[in-house]
């Protein structure tokens, strides 16, 4: 997304949070963010496809900070989990996110609602490889159940610990407890051999789970991730570290990602003297390649 873009979803976000979603017009958002009408519909088709934008922009930047509570850190500790959880909840607030769901679900768009039902699906999808990290697999099938039972009960426990403690919220607080009564849950549930909703539930839910590009991004983001984690202890992390965010943003988020700018980075990350993370980098770089080749193939 280039700059000007940006800069036209973070202003329309700023509106939203502060007029509502419904209550600002396209005209709020030209005035308030500078542009002209062509502009803004060279960019976005409608207020709905802005907001849509300014929900994956949203969730972008999430992934981007929960992925990077991992490095370094086991994936199995729960408190590594919980931190990820507080951080979600932060951002949620900070932006208002919640709100703007609230308002698009009492509206009367269908596209809206189902964009977002769809995103709090994901959400459950991930909570729920999360457990698989913490609770293992022998609990695989029970783990779907305890995804959906973590959100709803700890929206609800947020709600009325606000309620309890004159609108105080100690976010840490609320989120270890709702885990601890999860972590028994899904001890329970194994022990009783109890399912209410196939884990298989989720590919119906969310079919691009089968979809190439989904498998893709699926291993393209644990290279990186592995990589991030490999490079942690180097002196240089920084710059490995950019170098990969570099690689990720040209290949998710542009349109046209640039094959050549890629094999350069990656030609550059293979002069670390690290024998692990030239393995994992040789590993990426096929995968890279060998999503290029599939994309010419089906884009002659």
């Amino acid at each position: 997304m280039n700059d000007r873009k940006q800069h036209v979803v973070q202003t329309a976000h700023q509106l939203f949070i502060e007029k509502g979603f419904q209550a600002t017009s396209i005209q709020d958002i030209l005035e308030y963010s500078g542009i002209s009408k062509g502009t803004f519909y060279n960019y976005f088709s409608s207020k709905n496809e802005l907001l849509i934008a300014i929900f994956k922009t949203s969730y972008i930047e999430l992934q981007k900070v929960r992925d990077e509570v991992l490095i370094g850190e086991d994936p199995s500790n729960i408190e590594t989990f919980i931190k990820q959880i507080e951080i979600q909840l932060t951002m949620n607030r900070k932006k208002r996110l919640i709100t703007l769901f609230e308002e698009v679900m009492v509206s009367n768009d269908a596209d809206l609602k189902q964009f977002i039902e769809k995103g709090q699906i994901r959400n459950i999808r991930w909570i729920y490889s999360r457990f698989l990290d913490i609770f293992g697999e022998d609990k695989k099938r029970y783990l779907l159940d305890c995804a959906i039972m973590f959100m709803g009960i700890l929206r609800e426990n947020i709600k009325f610990y606000r309620m309890a403690n004159d609108e105080n919220l100690n976010i840490r607080q609320v989120v270890r407890y709702t885990v601890n009564r999860i972590a028994h849950i899904a001890a329970e549930l194994t022990e009783s051999d109890e399912q209410l909703i196939q884990t298989e539930a989720l590919e119906r839910w969310l079919p691009d789970c089968k979809k190439p590009g989904h498998l893709f991004r699926k291993k393209f983001l644990h290279s990186l991730f592995t990589l991030k984690n490999i490079f942690h202890q180097s002196q240089e992390h920084v710059k490995y570290t950019e170098l990969l965010e570099f690689i990720e943003e040209e290949l998710i988020e542009s349109k046209n990602p640039r094959s050549f700018l890629i094999e350069s980075v990656l030609q550059k990350l293979k002069t670390v003297e690290n024998p692990v993370a030239q393995k994992e980098l040789i590993q990426l770089d096929q995968l890279i390649d060998d999503y290029f080749k599939q994309v010419e193939i089906e884009n002659p």
